[in-house]
């Protein structure tokens, strides 16, 4: 069985560039620039770096809501999008005689087939949630758009389900999003996503909004509901103990580029890009003994602008291990043993 088809989610060499005006002159900000990565039926995969780094970009740009700049997503065997761009062995753009990459054949399917398949869980449930719908209205609208309900009754009937499903009693059903608490309202929304029975949900920062106490009953109805359901989940999130506890694989970004992917306990006990060694040095630490041995990694320097990235590896300005061949050129993501990617020259 090939990688792809192992895969439910496959994605190589993904682009998202957004265009901005600076006086005359038309610029672009490369929100992610070259990222690839897969999940498997079933998997979690977290997704973690500091606010600005491109996370929600490319949940977004998975599920099409934002249009891809370039690369290739690959969704249960099916190409969904493809730029053409082709790529040699080590990963690196194919140019042709004139300096432009050489296209190959184009792929852009139309999304609403899809749609069933792909949900998303927005991060503010305060603002993504219509306040002149009511909560039944509210998650029925997927199971209206989709026709997945032969009468109103069995519409009602599959409504109430997806309620109890997520710990909302059915005499919520006639209410507004206004009346609830944020914890309930995001219960809403995966309700939501949930009424088309998805292979895949992307949650984007699905709890970050919501208290502590409430953060743990979210993440543990999402564990219960893969348990469930085998649905499969991107989770973008800047909390690196919440991701620890959901995650069986961790991602690290930084300026829209990928740092480091490996299994979650391995992220976790044996770091090597310097980035995450000091993202999970940044994490508290529970014992107070535990806690004045370990030592935080404090970088040096602000988060460059990405209108103005520097050359080579993005982290290079704040990296204490920086050296020429940094600034010449950024680092491929390679195995270190046991699936561990990493994208550093000099760890």
């Amino acid at each position: 069985m090939s990688e792809s088809e192992k895969s439910l989610l496959k994605v190589e060499h993904l682009k998202q560039y957004f265009p901005v005006q600076n006086g005359f002159k038309k610029t672009y900000l490369k929100a992610v620039d070259d990222i690839s990565f897969a999940i498997k039926p079933g998997e979690t995969l977290g997704l973690v770096g500091e606010s600005g780094c491109g996370k929600t970009t490319v949940g977004r740009t998975l599920l099409r809501l934002y249009e891809p700049t370039g690369g290739k997503i690959t969704f249960d065997g099916e190409v969904l999008f493809d730029s053409g761009e082709q790529y040699d062995e080590k990963g690196h753009l194919i140019l042709g005689a004139d300096g432009k990459p050489v296209i190959g054949n184009k792929v852009n399917k139309n999304m609403l087939p899809y749609r069933k398949e792909m949900q998303m869980v927005f991060q503010d449930p305060y603002s993504s949630l219509d306040p002149r719908m009511t909560v039944e209205d509210i998650i029925g609208e997927p199971l209206d758009v989709h026709k997945l309900y032969k009468n109103k009754a069995e519409r009602r009937e599959k409504i109430l389900s997806l309620m109890e499903l997520v710990g909302l009693n059915a005499e919520h059903a006639m209410r507004y999003a206004h009346e609830f608490s944020g914890g309930q309202r995001q219960r809403i929304g995966i309700a939501r996503a949930l009424a088309v029975n998805p292979k895949f949900i992307v949650c984007d920062e699905a709890v970050s909004a919501l208290d502590v106490s409430i953060q743990a009953q979210v993440v543990n109805m999402f564990e219960e509901l893969q348990e469930k359901l085998g649905v499969a989940y991107l989770f973008i999130a800047h909390d690196l103990l919440v991701v620890h506890h959901i995650s069986d694989r961790i991602a690290v970004m930084y300026l829209g580029h990928m740092m480091e992917v490996a299994e979650s306990d391995e992220l976790n006990n044996n770091p090597i890009h310097p980035y995450t060694l000091s993202l999970l040095s940044a994490v508290p630490i529970p014992d107070p003994e535990t806690a004045r041995k370990s030592k935080r990694i404090i970088l040096e320097g602000d988060v460059p602008s990405p209108l103005r990235m520097p050359t080579g590896c993005p982290f290079r300005t704040r990296c204490r291990y920086a050296t020429e061949q940094c600034a010449a050129e950024m680092p491929p993501l390679t195995d270190r043993g046991n699936g561990h990617m990493v994208a550093c020259w000099n760890k």
